[in-house]
C-alpha cells in the first residue's frame, strides 16, 4: 500500500511539473488594412512610397487560449497605427510609430491588461509608443460570406474594415504580388484582400483616416 501511495504521489508530481512546463497556446483570426496597396506591382508601390502606407488598423480575435495565465477566448483587440513613413518598406525606417489600442469592452480588468500585453507582443516595435487605450464593442468576422477574402471589423465608432476577394479587375498591371508582408507574425494561411472600407475615427494619432477601395488588406490566423 505504501509503495502504491508513493507511486501515486510521484505520478501526480510529474504531471504537475509537465503541466507547469507546457507553454500557453493562443489561437485566433487576424485582419489588417493599410493605407497603401500591399498586393501590387513595383510601379504602383513606388508611386505610393513615402506618400501613403504610414497608417494601419490591425485586429486580433482570440478563438481559444490564454495569455499571461488569463483566458482570452472569444475576446478581441484592435490597434490603429501612425508611423513616420510607409510601413513594411525594407529600405526606410518607419519608426517611431504611435498607436492606439482598442480593447474589447466585454473584457474584465484582468483580461484588458492581458489583451494589451498580447497586442504589444504581437506588434513589437510598432507598439513601442501606445498613446491611448480605449474600450469598445468589437466584432471581427473572418469568412463572413462565401468569399474567402471576405472579412469585417467593427470596433465601436473608432475603427472599421470590410474586405472582399481580389478579382481580375484588381490586376491592373498584371504584375501584382504580395509586395509587403503582414505587420505581425501569422500562420502561413494569410491572403491579401481588397478593402471595401478602412477607417479610423478615434483620437490620439493626430488625425483620422479613410482609405477604401485599395488592395491593402491581409486576412489570416495566428498561433502563439
Amino acid at each position: 500500500m505504501l509503495h502504491a501511495v508513493r507511486a501515486g504521489l510521484v505520478l501526480s508530481l510529474a504531471f504537475a511539473l509537465v503541466s507547469a512546463a507546457s507553454p500557453e497556446r493562443i489561437t485566433g483570426d487576424y485582419l489588417e488594412a493599410r493605407t497603401c496597396d500591399v498586393y501590387t506591382g513595383p510601379c504602383f508601390a513606388n508611386a505610393e512610397f513615402g506618400l501613403s502606407g504610414d497608417q494601419a488598423v490591425l485586429a486580433w480575435r482570440v478563438k481559444s487560449g490564454s495569455w499571461s495565465g488569463v483566458d482570452l477566448s472569444g475576446l478581441a483587440v484592435v490597434a490603429a497605427v501612425k508611423a513616420a513613413s510607409t510601413l513594411g518598406d525594407e529600405f526606410t525606417n518607419p519608426y517611431p510609430a504611435k498607436s492606439v489600442l482598442i480593447v474589447d469592452e466585454r473584457a474584465t480588468p484582468e483580461q484588458r491588461e492581458a489583451l494589451v500585453s498580447f497586442a504589444r507582443k504581437m506588434g513589437g516595435k510598432l507598439f513601442d509608443e501606445v498613446v491611448r487605450v480605449d474600450t469598445a464593442p468589437i466584432q471581427l468576422m473572418v469568412g463572413c460570406c462565401e468569399e474567402k477574402g471576405c472579412a469585417k471589423l467593427v470596433a465601436g465608432k473608432l475603427a472599421a474594415i470590410q474586405t472582399r476577394c481580389p478579382t481580375e479587375h484588381d490586376h491592373v498591371c498584371g504584375n501584382e504580388w504580395v509586395y509587403y508582408q503582414p505587420l505581425t507574425k501569422l500562420n502561413n494561411d494569410f491572403i491579401p484582400a481588397v478593402t471595401v472600407s478602412h477607417e479610423f475615427k478615434g483620437a490620439g494619432l493626430g488625425g483620422t483616416w479613410s482609405s477604401p477601395d485599395k488592395r491593402s488588406a491581409f486576412i489570416g490566423s495566428f498561433t502563439r
